[in-house]
C-alpha cells in the first residue's frame, strides 16, 4: 500500500508537503485546485514504469493507438508542462514510500550460508529530475529503508547520483550511493557508470563494478511491482452499450473509460471467488457481487450478463428495475447504472492488495448513490485490502465517510482527507482534515462545498422582499 507522497516544482504544486496516503484517500476542493495533478504524478510513474523504453527517464504520455502503441494513462505534454511555473531549465522532485506485505528478504551474498542481510517491511524512494531544453536527466535517486526494520533514525539508503562532468567527458556519469552498507568494489578499475534505467533503475554495470550489489536489483523490482498494482479508471466513462463482444481475453484492468468492465466480469467467472466472510453465502464471484451492491444501492433489482445467443460471442447486459418490472438493456435504464458499473467491477476485479485511482466516481449518481459508494470503497478495503485514492466533489460521499467513522465501521487512520486550494499566484496547497473518533472534521474550511448558509439566507431575504413588496 503507499503511505506516503510528495512533489516538489510539479504543475501547480510548488511542495505538495508530506501527504499521508490511507486505505482510503479522498482529495476535495474547487476546480483547478490541484486535486488531478496530485493523480497525476502516481499516473505518471505507473506508465514510465511500463514504458519498453529503459532510457526514457518520464513517460509524460503515448497517445493509446490499436497499432500497438503503449498505452497512456495520462498526457502531460513535455516538461515544460509539469514543471512547476514552467519554468526550464529547471527541476522536479518526486518521493513516494509504500508498505511492502509480506516484508522483503535480502538475502546476503557474502555469506556462506543464507541468512537474511535486511527484512525490509517499507520503503522511501525520492528522485530528483532536471531539465534543459527539454532533455531529461536523473540527477538523484534513492531508495531508504529503516534498519532491521525498526522505527530507529538509523536507514539504509542505496541509489545513484549524478558526478560533475570532468574535462573531456561528453556523457553524464553517474556514482553509486550506499550509505549505512559497504559495497565491494571488484578487482580492477571499475568502468564510470553511465545514466540510471528510467529514472528508478540501476543500470547493469552497477552489478558488474560491485561484488555485493545483486540486491538493488530487489528494490527496484519492488518499486516495479507497486505500480504494477495501480489501476485507474477516469471520470469520462463509455456509453452503455446494447451488446458486448467478449472473445475469451482476460483483462488487466476496465479500461480507463471502463469500456472493458463486461469483458472483466466474463473473464472473472473462472477466477477464484471474492471471500466475504461471515455472510450466509460466505464466497461471490465479482459478477454476483456487482449485482448485490446494484441492489443495495438502490439501482435495480436484478443484473444478468448472458449470450446473445449459444456459441455466440456477443453477451447482454439486462437488468430489472424493480422485481415486478420487465428486465431490458443496461442501455434503456438512467444513465447512471452504466456509469458505477466500471466502479465496482474495478473494485472486485483488481487484484487483492491493489491501488485504485478513482476521478470523480459518483459523477451522473443520485446524491444517495454517491453516499453509497462510500460503503462499496470501506467493503472493498475490508474484504480484499483494496486501497482506494479517488478525487471528488461529492459532500454525500464524504458525510458518509464520516458517519462510518463515528459508527466505527471505520477508522480515522484508516481516511486520509485532504482540501485543496489554490493562492493568488496559482499555488496549490493541501490541507488535512482532521477527523476525531466520532467522525467530525474539526477544520472544516470556509466554503468547503460552496455557500449553503449564504445561499439559504439570500433566499430567504429575496422572499421577505417578494412579500413585503405583495403588501
Amino acid at each position: 500500500m503507499i503511505t506516503e507522497l510528495r512533489a516538489h516544482q510539479f504543475k501547480s504544486w510548488a511542495d505538495t508537503g508530506s501527504i499521508r496516503l490511507a486505505p482510503i484517500t479522498g482529495l476535495f476542493g474547487a476546480n483547478s485546485s490541484g486535486k488531478t495533478s496530485i493523480l497525476q504524478l502516481l499516473l505518471l510513474l505507473k506508465q514510465t514504469v511500463d514504458a519498453s523504453d529503459r532510457q526514457q527517464v518520464l513517460n509524460l504520455g503515448t497517445k493509446r493507438t490499436y497499432s500497438g502503441a503503449e498505452r497512456a494513462y495520462v498526457d502531460l505534454g513535455v516538461f515544460s508542462d509539469i514543471v512547476h511555473a514552467h519554468t526550464v531549465p529547471g527541476s522536479l522532485a518526486l518521493s513516494i514510500g509504500w508498505e511492502l506485505e509480506p516484508a522483503l528478504q535480502i538475502t546476503d551474498p557474502a555469506s556462506v550460508r543464507p541468512r537474511t542481510l535486511f527484512s525490509i517491511p517499507a520503503l522511501q524512494f525520492e528522485t530528483i529530475i532536471s531539465s534543459s531544453h527539454q532533455s531529461l536527466r536523473v540527477d538523484r535517486f534513492s531508495y531508504t529503508f529503516p534498519q532491521d526494520g525498526s522505527d530507529s533514525h538509523r536507514r539504509y539508503t542505496f541509489g545513484m547520483e549524478q558526478q560533475q562532468p570532468t574535462s573531456g567527458e561528453h556523457q553524464d556519469t553517474y556514482a553509486l550511493l550506499a550509505q549505512g552498507y559497504a559495497m565491494k568494489r571488484r578487482h580492477g578499475r571499475p568502468p564510470a557508470l553511465p545514466p540510471p534505467v528510467k529514472c528508478y533503475g540501476f543500470p547493469d554495470q552497477v552489478r558488474a563494478a560491485y561484488q555485493n550489489a545483486g540486491f538493488l536489483a530487489d528494490l527496484v523490482l519492488s518499486f516495479e511491482e507497486l505500480f504494477q498494482r495501480v489501476f485507474y479508471l477516469g471520470p469520462l466513462r463509455e456509453y452503455p452499450q446494447r451488446d458486448y463482444t467478449w472473445g475469451g481475453e482476460r483483462p488487466q484492468d476496465v479500461g480507463r473509460r471502463g469500456e472493458l468492465a463486461v469483458s472483466a466480469m466474463l473473464a472473472s467467472r473462472d477466477q477464484p471467488t471474492i471471500n466475504m466472510g461471515k455472510e450466509t453465502r460466505p464466497t461471490k464471484t465479482v459478477e454476483e457481487r456487482v449485482a448485490m451492491w446494484m441492489r443495495d444501492l438502490g439501482l435495480i433489482s436484478s443484473f444478468s450478463l448472458q449470450p446473445i445467443a449459444e456459441n455466440r460471442t456477443s453477451y447482454e447486459v439486462r437488468v430489472r428495475r424493480t422485481p415486478k418490472s420487465s428486465e431490458v438493456l443496461i442501455t434503456d435504464v438512467g444513465f447512471g447504472v452504466s456509469q458505477i458499473l466500471p466502479v465496482l467491477v474495478l473494485c472486485y476485479y483488481a487484484p487483492e492488495g491493489a491501488t485504485i485511482i478513482l476521478e470523480q466516481p459518483e459523477i451522473h449518481l443520485h446524491p444517495r448513490v454517491q453516499a453509497g459508494l462510500a460503503d462499496v470503497f470501506i467493503d472493498a478495503m475490508k474484504t480484499r485490502n483494496i486501497q482506494i485514492i479517488l478525487e471528488s466533489h461529492s459532500e454525500h460521499l464524504l458525510r458518509r465517510l464520516q458517519r462510518r467513522i463515528a459508527e466505527e465501521a471505520l477508522s480515522p487512520e484508516q481516511a486520509a482527507l485532504y482540501f485543496c486550494t489554490t493562492n493568488g499566484q496559482g499555488v496549490s496547497h493541501a490541507e488535512a482534515l482532521q477527523l476525531d473518533p466520532f467522525g467530525n472534521i474539526t477544520n472544516w474550511p470556509q466554503d468547503f462545498f460552496g455557500d449553503e448558509f449564504g445561499e439559504i439566507a439570500a433566499m430567504q431575504e429575496a422572499a421577505l422582499k417578494r412579500q413585503l413588496g405583495a403588501a
